[in-house]
């Protein structure tokens, strides 16, 4: 059995080109789109918070695989080929669509636990609301959030393993085609451990993260 797990371990990690692509740059991305949306919420402008809150709701709402199913399938057909992508555009897209409505409600929560002193203070300095954001609001924020986005960085991680529908060869699909060439179901422990070690990596990546702000605080 050894032998044959030491055989098929370079095969699945080719699918760690997609897993880890595919996570990164979703990651990336949806930092900033989460960002934007939680001050799009929070802003007064007419309409806007509304529209956010009403795609935060949908996103949220709706299962994520229905989501990619969506952009990827019923999305061309909708639009008479109008708006067509390939795989994994429309895995990112759907992706980053997601994450950020889920880290806007984190970011929203993390912006709206800051005291309106500290905006009083930044205005009484001049500080713009953009500087005020920048350089005081949102380093704070980021502090407050570490644990929630944690938890969503790892079910990113997890998540990753849907774009299998969209036949994207990730760590999923390259073990499932394993398991149905050989029937053997080993395959499965070997992609379970490469899981397993990325959620190490990241779980122990914020909880030093999390100690470096708090011996900042103290």
């Amino acid at each position: 059995m050894l032998d044959y797990l030491l055989q098929i371990i370079p095969t699945i990690a080719d699918g760690l080109k997609v897993t880890v692509s595919l996570f990164c740059i979703v990651w990336i991305l949806s930092i900033p789109g989460g960002i934007l949306m939680a001050m799009l919420r929070l802003s007064k402008l007419p309409l806007v918070d509304k529209l956010v809150d009403a795609f935060v709701y949908l996103m949220r709402g709706t299962p994520l695989m229905l989501q990619i199913l969506f952009v990827y399938y019923a999305l061309p057909i909708i639009t008479d080929g109008a708006i067509q992508m390939d795989d994994a555009t429309a895995a990112v897209l759907t992706f980053v669509l997601n994450y950020a409505a889920y880290l806007c409600e984190i970011f929203r929560g993390g912006i709206q636990s800051i005291s309106r002193g500290q905006y009083e203070g930044a205005k009484v300095l001049g500080f713009t609301y953009s500087q005020t954001m920048r350089k005081i609001i949102l380093p704070q924020m980021f502090k407050r959030v570490l644990p929630p986005l944690a938890n969503e960085t790892i079910n990113l991680l997890k998540d990753t393993s849907l774009v299998y529908v969209l036949a994207m060869n990730d760590i999923l699909r390259i073990t499932k085609s394993i398991v149905q060439r050989d029937f053997d179901i080993s395959a499965f422990l070997v992609a379970a451990i490469f899981y397993l070690i990325f959620t190490f990596i990241l779980t122990n990546i914020f909880n030093y993260l999390e100690r470096r702000f708090a011996v900042y605080e103290d």
